[in-house]
């Protein structure tokens, strides 16, 4: 690679008779790789032990579909209702994944500054989590990846990826330190049922597997669109035109007004 050259990239290279995908030839890879050895490869730059293959099949299986709602299937069932077209709808789910639903990026950047201010201090992990969730109320910040509207107290889909992480022995000091912080937080008054959610616990698996929290929302993205694939698919076969919402569901506040007769058009 030239000083001149304008990109610079180490995924992959296409020469006259082969694809190498970070350094292997890609023709070795079909067939051999699983989906979750191809995506580890592929964005972290390595092949996945077997325990990683484990954890980060489970993640990509973690928030597959939750049927209407999710406001991302919901998006892209009325584009296709208008443009019937798989990639425009796609695109219109993909751009839903956010702050409030499926992206767990917070919570990867929350658990690792968390891990490493507990690694600067001198504190033990509990008196560490007590401090920290008091100084993050008294700053009027959250924690992120907990809280759900129906699971309370846990959130199983959260509990069988941290047990399939335990299991793999992927589980780590990030792991450890966000989890001391959540039980500092529920041990305040009233806050005793809020669970770690599925989405915080993605983030904290991810955050373990060296993940960035980008890339933490590249593969929340990629695991759920299989769902949207099937509901965009489901929306084109029943050819329903322009979906709108029913007029019923909607409170219109604005009164009827009348244009003045004297009004005169860019006067």
């Amino acid at each position: 690679m030239t000083e001149s050259a304008y990109w610079r990239s180490d995924v992959s290279v296409v020469g006259d008779s082969t694809v190498r995908v970070r350094g292997y030839d890609l023709e070795t890879l079909i067939g051999r790789l699983t989906y979750a050895d191809s995506v580890h490869l592929l964005i972290r730059g390595e092949l996945p032990t077997k325990g990683e293959r484990r954890v980060l099949d489970s993640v990509l299986t973690a928030v597959l579909d939750y049927a209407l709602q999710k406001p991302g299937t919901v998006a892209a069932r009325f584009i296709a209702s208008a443009n019937p077209s798989m990639s425009a709808a796609l695109a219109g789910a993909a751009l839903a994944v956010g702050e409030y639903t499926l992206d767990p990026s917070d919570t990867v950047r929350f658990a690792l500054e968390q891990s490493r201010a507990f690694e600067a201090s001198d504190e033990s992990l509990e008196a560490f989590a007590e401090r920290a969730v008091a100084q993050l109320r008294a700053e009027k910040k959250r924690i992120p990846g907990i809280g759900h509207p129906v699971f309370r107290f846990e959130d199983p889909r959260a509990q069988k990826l941290r047990d399939v992480a335990i299991e793999e022995g992927v589980w780590n000091s990030v792991g450890d330190v966000y989890e001391a912080l959540h039980r500092a937080f529920t041990a305040l008054p009233g806050k005793e049922s809020i669970p770690v959610n599925d989405v915080g616990m993605m983030g904290l698996l991810l955050a373990q597997l060296g993940y960035t929290a980008e890339e933490s929302t590249g593969i929340s993205i990629i695991s759920t669109l299989p769902g949207v694939v099937a509901h965009v698919s489901e929306e084109l076969a029943s050819r329903t035109p322009i979906r709108i919402i029913h007029p019923d569901q909607v409170e219109y506040s604005s009164d009827e007004r009348s244009l003045p007769t004297e009004w005169e058009y860019a006067r």
